[in-house]
């Protein structure tokens, strides 16, 4: 089987080549482009396994190509590579779709690491138990081999991320999970905590029109997805 194809977004010229670089000696088969029109162009004629994206580039901002390839296609991971690492700008880059952050100056063994656990996590609910095995709580029902979600019947559309995070919390039915656990599992790092209420506001915005709130927030800690429908 090949190795995966990654699309490196970056108009730094050095730091282009030495992603490109690295990536190719860890095997990974490597396309380079230096502006997000160029990275759209790429994604929409052969969508790569990854796209590893520059957030201050001189056409397209990286978070506006993110949103776009989101548009696009929902299940291509994105990895942000930016200078930009406030707390604010880590939660904004996620929230578009994004699966991972990681700031300037970055060791490269360290992205390579985060590339792999990205894919790994992608790969995830297809390895997942027998391929019929269908999550429900209440009148939720999460499908893991066929990448589906529906509440009272209807589908619900998820991004990789909300599909992860509510897959967890369907698994742990009635038990608190607090944000630690679920950026650990959901995310692979311990990044913050603003990470997760994003997430999970936009899980609620999507089921909650559907039907009475299914999760609840236990403050201070986390937050927990009731079987029982009672608000």
């Amino acid at each position: 089987m090949s190795e995966p194809a990654i699309l490196v977004v970056e108009d730094d010229p050095n730091i282009r080549d030495i992603v490109e670089v690295a990536l190719r000696f860890h095997g990974f088969r490597v396309r380079g482009v230096t502006t997000g029109g160029e990275a759209l162009d790429e994604v929409h004629r052969d969508p790569p396994a990854l796209v590893v994206l520059d957030v201050m580039l001189p056409d397209i901002d990286g978070f506006e190509v993110c949103r776009r390839i989101r548009a696009r296609d929902p299940h291509t991971p994105v990895i942000f590579l930016t200078a930009r690492d406030a707390t604010s700008d880590t939660v904004h880059g996620l929230a578009l779709g994004g699966d991972d952050y990681v700031a300037k100056p970055f060791s490269v063994e360290a992205l390579v690491a985060r590339i792999r656990a990205v894919l790994r996590r992608a790969a995830a609910p297809a390895a997942q138990g027998p391929a019929d095995a269908v999550l429900r709580v209440a009148d939720l029902e999460l499908d893991e081999s066929r990448w589906e979600v529906r509440r009272a019947g209807v589908t619900v559309d998820l991004s990789p991320t909300e599909f992860r995070l509510l897959a967890f919390l369907m698994e742990n039915p009635d038990r608190v999970l607090t944000k630690r656990q679920l950026l650990e599992r959901v995310w692979g790092y311990g990044g913050p905590s603003q990470v997760v209420e994003t997430y999970i506001s936009y899980l609620r915005r999507k089921l909650d029109p559907l039907g009475p709130p299914l999760i609840h927030t236990q403050r201070g800690i986390g937050y927990t997805l009731r079987r029982s429908q009672d608000t």
